[in-house]
């Protein structure tokens, strides 16, 4: 007969999420965020010369952040922030609101909630981060009783062309209830749901389509009709809806499994 294994503690997990506690955490974040949306050698236009880089703005100080770490090493390698609000009513708060027309959500009557400058470290590519990160937001969102989480999701670049596949799809699947349809209010604009008559492909599709928005879509987000070009974070981004209730419920337990 084999001897029996001894009951071993199962390992801790890689990643944890946490909320910033300090300026330095903030600035951590920052950080990252230059690095992940400008690339090493490109800084925020605010900054001096010799100075750190850093990706910031005023939201910063109305937003909460969620750090995720690698606890082997410490290491940042994801983080986003959020901004609360009571009810649709005060939609006009949020950073989205500068690029969309979002009058059709002020009916909203829930609390809701704005997710932005999601950022991955670009030199990694584990799953488990946007794992870990959407567990630590759906933690909070069950806390808080949220009813529908928002933000602008982001293409690199600003070739249209290179997503056509992916808009098309969007366009055909995931765009969004016409009650809350974001109506165009930046300067430039993709208006994909006009222009494109393609039937898109679905494994370009996919391999174009950002992970956080695919993120969002399995979920049972949508999307605005437009993508926004926004010329200084060199992106095209889709306004991003989540209703909560309309969530999977298989794909929230496996959500809340990560957290547990």
């Amino acid at each position: 007969m084999l001897p029996k294994t001894p009951n071993r503690p199962p390992s801790p997990p890689r990643y944890q999420a946490r909320l910033a506690e300090s300026e330095e955490d903030l600035i951590a974040a920052q950080r990252l965020r230059a690095l992940a949306f400008f690339g090493p050698q490109v800084g925020d236009d605010s900054a001096t010369p010799g100075s750190e880089r850093l990706d910031a703005d005023d939201f910063d100080r109305i937003c909460a952040h969620f750090l995720v770490h690698d606890q082997r090493d410490g290491q940042l390698v994801c983080c986003f922030r959020f901004l609360p609000l009571a009810a649709g009513t005060e939609i006009g708060r949020s950073y989205s609101a500068q690029y969309y027309e979002l009058s059709g959500l002020e009916s909203f009557s829930g609390p809701i909630v704005e997710m932005g400058r999601f950022c991955i470290h670009p030199d990694l590519r584990d799953p488990d981060i946007l794992r870990v990160a959407w567990a630590a937001m759906t933690a909070y969102v069950d806390r808080n009783g949220v009813e529908l989480l928002f933000g602008c999701s982001s293409f690199k670049g600003t070739d249209a062309e290179a997503y056509l596949d992916a808009f098309a799809m969007l366009k055909d699947r995931h765009l969004a209830p016409k009650r809350f349809l974001p109506r165009v209010k930046a300067p430039s604009v993709f208006r994909f749901a006009q222009k494109l008559r393609r039937k898109p492909d679905a494994k370009r599709a996919a391999l174009g389509m950002p992970p956080l928005l695919r993120s969002y879509l399995l979920m049972g987000g949508w999307v605005s009709d437009h993508a926004v070009v926004d010329a200084r974070m060199n992106t095209l981004h889709v306004f991003t809806g989540l209703e909560i209730g309309a969530i999977p419920p298989a794909r929230k337990r496996l959500l809340r499994a990560i957290t547990g």
